[in-house]
């Protein structure tokens, strides 16, 4: 669901991209392919690199963007309305995104650090894993108001979800409503008390359509989606293009004049009992960034794993120096 945002400004189109390896150099072109802003710069501390994503991003059918796309340095980032950090290495094989922690929180430090120094104003968005710890990290860092740091968070687990499900129960993805929230990570939930099919509960919609439903299939379709960075990781190295487009998404509705709701990453304080740990729920975003953090009913057992989930995450945030 998205509605244009009376409030947002006509000129607020600048985004940069900070780190041009296969995610952010994904994201700079579907960000061209969509005309999701008005110019986007790569920011890489390899600039070669960086240059040759920037001669090959525009050279497709000019009709389909006509973004410049330029490499520049952390100067720039003055006047951005967007900041896309994706800085940080990948995960390898049999990694978990919270083994990342280490090496990339190092990363992300010195990234702020850099910011910092030209920063004038702009949502910031965190793709970099793992993305909920460093979404954490970044919001106490750079100390911007409530919801203007966020991270892309369980977006992709949930396009991921909402695939897997239309595969399974053969309708087609936007009659599919529903959400993963928590860690973007092995703690995620699937919020099953609100998935919907053609605006029926999913529970009610497979009774009635004779499809098998149960616990059983329930934790085999949330394993399946759990896991699939890692069978992608293990089948290709690397993932690009979902997070790519999931990321395209929100700096569309960010510089776009637009309103959308989706399960990201930012810092709650208070919702569902929780507080200075940054995970998703189901959020109203906007040219600022997250402006509301939904607060729906759940099942008990639901709750009870999202605040799991935050537990785990305030582990893991307390092994780095916020």
């Amino acid at each position: 669901m998205e509605i244009r945002d009376p409030r947002f400004h006509d000129g607020a189109r600048k985004a940069a991209v900070i780190g041009a390896g296969y995610v952010g150099s994904t994201i700079a072109y579907a960000m061209v392919v969509r005309d999701a802003a008005s110019e986007v710069i790569l920011i890489d501390i390899d600039r070669k690199k960086a240059e040759g994503e920037a001669l090959d991003i525009p050279h497709g059918i000019s009709d389909m963007g006509t973004a410049p796309v330029y490499v520049g340095d952390y100067s720039d980032i003055k006047d951005c309305d967007l900041i896309i950090i994706t800085a940080g290495r990948n995960r390898r094989p049999g990694e978990t995104r919270l083994q990342l922690v280490s090496d990339n929180a190092a990363i992300m430090r010195d990234v702020l650090t850099n910011i910092q120094k030209y920063y004038t104003h702009g949502t910031i968005l965190v793709v970099s894993n793992p993305v909920d710890v460093l979404t954490a990290y970044t919001d106490k860092i750079m100390g911007l108001p409530n919801g203007q740091v966020f991270g892309t968070g369980c977006l992709l687990d949930t396009s991921r979800m909402i695939r897997t499900l239309s595969d399974y129960l053969n309708v087609p993805t936007p009659l599919i409503k529903g959400s993963i929230v928590g860690e973007h990570g092995d703690s995620q939930i699937p919020v099953w008390s609100r998935f919907t099919v053609c605006g029926v509960p999913i529970e009610k919609f497979c009774e009635v359509s004779g499809i098998l439903w149960n616990d059983e299939k329930k934790n085999e379709i949330k394993t399946t989606v759990t896991t699939m960075g890692s069978t992608i990781i293990n089948g290709k190295g690397k993932t690009h293009y979902g997070i790519g487009t999931c990321t395209c998404y929100l700096a569309d509705t960010v510089l776009g004049q637009k309103v959308t709701v989706a399960s990201v990453s930012s810092v709650l304080r208070g919702e569902y009992g929780i507080s200075g740990v940054a995970l998703s729920v189901p959020s109203v975003i906007g040219s600022n960034g997250v402006s509301q953090r939904i607060v729906e009913e759940w099942s008990d057992s639901e709750l009870a794993a999202l605040r799991q989930s935050a537990a785990r995450l305030k582990e893991t945030l307390e092994t780095i120096d916020v």
